[in-house]
């Protein structure tokens, strides 16, 4: 057990005086007394003092001891966690006593409804430093549980008085009835917090407990059977998709997480075994298991389309080893692939083994295209895109928004009539034929292994059978808008680009496809405005509005076939006018 020096004393008392507190409230209930109003609320000042000091020692601890290890920070996180909800409880007693003063007859309450209120949270006062001390995690569970006992009882409280009050009598009473359970439900919600600030001590992460039991079935559905104790679980931060994403291993192979892909890390990928945070990466093993917690259609989708992938190109994609589903949620555990995320690859990996990556890229998209390619004519809608997203752009950065300009018949288009000229435009340029696509086809959702000489897909969630200009426009400014601005990794980042230009006009002038370079133009459009939204740099994010602009406005401004269209490549500063005037095609796709 881990123990800390007058913190851990401090936070005793504090769970002793905030249970007290909860006794008198009880009492206080079943006979209102002017010595136990006075009792309670002079402990408040107590409990919010003894708070304190907890909070200062909390962050003085984490700041200046460096001899704290991981779990260490992650208990002392825990305990001000605990503290704070605990003082909460504590000022809910107090809120309970002031509504019981607008009560004209406190007989009205019922103690056959309060009475197992206050069981149940005794219950889990009195569960919480075992569970601290033992890092119990049935008991941290339990704690999380009350809160839907607590909801259970108020729920019946509350439609009792509701139907009660229809005969128009005592409404005051019942209405201050409702306002007294409403605070001991609430408390159930600080035991909620309690409960998950306990998991976080054990796990050493933040996780929810609906999260927690969906990883727990998951886990039992993949065949494991061991205690959760037994396993170290990493989140993975930085996913845009709402789920939640982390690392499973067995706690005796676990080593230090990045947290920073759905990848692997290691000699095979040509970069540093660290990850950006500078820890370790850790070692394949254990359960070696993404897990994957979201809203159920966004996750089943993705289970279908790993199936889909799994079935046309074996090996491409993760494996799954678990699902599981509730009313409004789903999980996924799948195959933790080794390797590195391209955009390590671009940055950090030798130059000979980023040749080697994007090779193997190219080889793998041109058989993708080739094998499921579906004759057409299939409508696009990047400008709908486009369109469905601004929002969420202007709400980051609400400047970058275009009006529209007219003087004497001479001027500019708004965005929003650019976006409609061109979606009009758009209606007359169908793709020839489809492809199955990745969908969210950015570098960090690429895995390479270097020892296998294969690259992998994560994050499947939005493959679809589409235009694969979709998924060119997506990985070119997924690369153009990587942080980066050093002279040398911006070149890397061109011959990338330049690389896949080359590769994917070839595979248009293979298959005859005449109208691609205007429809890649709408998709970066597409793909450079929508990207500002996740660039908080209002210097690039701009950059990357005005380039994006500038291709609508080529795109309106253009006269003649569109198979005489020529994407401006200088859009993408990858210096590629070249290829694109000449279509110099891919010696992969001759």
């Amino acid at each position: 057990m881990i123990t800390f020096e007058g913190l851990s004393e401090n936070f005793r008392f504090l769970v002793l005086e905030v249970s007290g507190q909860l006794r008198a409230t009880h009492e206080f209930m079943r006979a209102p007394t002017r010595e136990l109003f006075d009792r309670i609320t002079g402990r408040d000042d107590y409990i919010d003092n003894l708070k304190t000091i907890i909070e200062n020692k909390c962050f003085s601890r984490i700041h200046t001891d460096n001899s704290l290890d991981r779990r260490e920070i992650h208990r002392i996180r825990a305990i001000h966690t605990i503290a704070v909800n605990l003082e909460r409880i504590a000022d809910f007693c107090v809120n309970i006593l002031g509504q019981m003063a607008h009560l004209s007859d406190p007989g009205r309450l019922r103690d056959d409804e309060y009475d197992p209120i206050f069981a149940e949270i005794e219950d889990s006062l009195n569960r919480i430093i075992p569970a601290l001390e033992k890092e119990d995690l049935p008991a941290a569970l339990a704690i999380c549980r009350s809160e839907y006992e607590l909801d259970r009882l108020y729920e019946a409280v509350f439609h009792r008085t509701l139907a009660e009050m229809s005969d128009g009598r005592s409404v005051h009473d019942r209405i201050t009835t409702i306002f007294i359970f409403r605070y001991l439900e609430r408390i159930g919600d600080s035991l909620l917090n309690v409960g998950e600030a306990l998991i976080f001590s054990v796990l050493g992460e933040k996780i929810k407990i609906k999260q927690f039991e969906a990883l727990q079935k998951t886990l039992s559905t993949s065949g494991f059977g061991d205690s959760l104790s037994d396993i170290d679980f990493r989140s993975i931060w930085g996913t845009r998709s709402g789920c939640r994403i982390g690392r499973v291993e067995r706690v005796r192979n676990a080593r230090s997480s990045t947290g920073d892909a759905e990848g692997g890390g290691g000699p095979s990928c040509g970069t540093p075994q660290t990850g950006p945070d500078g820890q370790p990466r850790p070692e394949p093993g254990g359960l070696g298991s993404i897990y994957k917690q979201g809203n159920k259609k966004k996750i089943i989708k993705e289970r279908d389309n790993i199936a889909r992938w799994s079935t046309l190109f074996p090996n491409l994609v993760p494996e799954i080893f678990g699902y599981h589903e509730d009313d409004d949620s789903a999980a996924l555990l799948v195959e933790f692939l080794q390797g590195c995320t391209m955009d390590e690859i671009v940055l950090t990996g030798d130059v000979e083994i980023l040749q080697n990556a994007m090779f193997v890229l190219l080889q793998t998209l041109h058989e993708i295209w080739e094998k499921t390619a579906t004759p057409g004519p299939v409508p696009t809608d990047f400008m709908r895109q486009m369109r469905s997203r601004m929002e969420a752009v202007l709400q980051v950065h609400p400047g970058l928004r275009r009006e529209g300009v007219d003087l004497c018949g001479a001027g500019a288009l708004s965005t929003e009539q650019l976006i409609d000229r061109c979606e009009a435009i758009e209606k007359t340029l169908p793709a020839p034929f489809t492809v199955f696509i990745h969908g969210d086809f950015n570098v960090n959702n690429l895995v390479y292994d270097h020892t296998r000489q294969a690259v992998r897909f994560i994050d499947l969630y939005r493959s679809r059978d589409c235009d694969y200009v979709q998924d060119i426009s997506v990985f070119l400014v997924s690369n153009y808008r990587l942080p980066v601005f050093e002279p040398a990794l911006r070149e890397r980042i061109r011959w990338v680009m330049r690389e896949f230009l080359l590769f994917a006009i070839g595979v248009a002038a293979e298959r005859g496809d005449a109208t691609f370079q205007a429809r890649l133009a709408l998709a970066l459009a597409r793909s450079l405005y929508t990207s500002t939204r996740f660039e908080l740099n209002h210097h690039f994010a701009k950059d990357m509005y005005l380039r994006s602009h500038y291709l609508m406005e080529r795109i309106v401004a253009h006269r003649g076939s569109w198979e005489s269209f020529r994407l401006p490549a200088e859009v993408l500063d990858c210096g590629c006018n070249a290829i694109m005037r000449e279509e110099t095609p891919c010696a992969l796709a001759s």
